[in-house]
């Protein structure tokens, strides 16, 4: 399977997705203004720094999402006893079909990887029924690559992405980011927020 090979074979500074701080997300996360005790979802976070930043913040209630164990087990080892603290999901997000709803839902770099229509109304529709507070999601903008980890992606507009999730939410802004990669490469993203109708 592509993502276990990925996590089985690199280093975390061998994938271009890294980021030691992911100031961005935070700061979107930080700029809602919601409770630390709200139920919170990362979707595609196995491997990334954001847990371990969320939780030094005192953020309380979070799960990880990730289609790769060998992800998860990576964080849950950097982690150590503070793994103990995250709920953790090995699922594709295409199959995830969870019983509770969250507060806040935040994807960096997964949503991008759906490329069929059908696989983003699937999308679409998860989030619409299972996010009951904000949905914070980083693309690949128009400017970025085409292509991730040998795989296709979809690039996105602001427009593009609202379009996606009307009428279910509102968009409370977007904005442009150039990630720096370890390797010293930039790529381009669109991160855009939305609140539930």
């Amino acid at each position: 399977m592509h993502w276990e090979n990925v996590y089985g074979t690199k280093r975390a500074d061998e994938v271009s997705w890294t980021q030691p701080v992911p100031q961005v997300s935070l700061d979107l996360i930080a700029g809602l203004g919601v409770s630390k005790q709200i139920k919170m979802i990362d979707v595609g976070g196995g491997d990334s720094n954001l847990v371990d930043h969320l939780l030094a913040l005192g953020y309380l209630n979070i799960t990880v999402l990730d289609i790769s164990a060998n992800a998860i087990e990576r964080a849950k080892l950097r982690l150590g006893e503070k793994a103990k603290l995250v709920n953790r999901i090995v699922s594709d997000i295409l199959d995830f079909s969870p019983k509770e709803t969250y507060e806040v839902w935040h994807d960096r770099a997964t949503f991008h990887f759906l490329t069929s229509k059908k696989n983003i109304e699937t999308y679409s529709a998860l989030v619409s029924n299972k996010v009951v507070g904000y949905l914070l999601l980083g693309t690949f903008s128009e400017n970025g690559p085409k292509k991730c980890s040998g795989l296709e992606i979809s690039q996105y507009s602001e427009e593009g992405m609202a379009s996606v999730f009307a009428p279910a939410f509102e968009k409370l802004g977007c904005e442009l980011h150039d990630h720096v990669t370890p390797f010293g490469t930039t790529q381009s993203f669109l991160f855009c927020s939305f609140k539930k109708c």
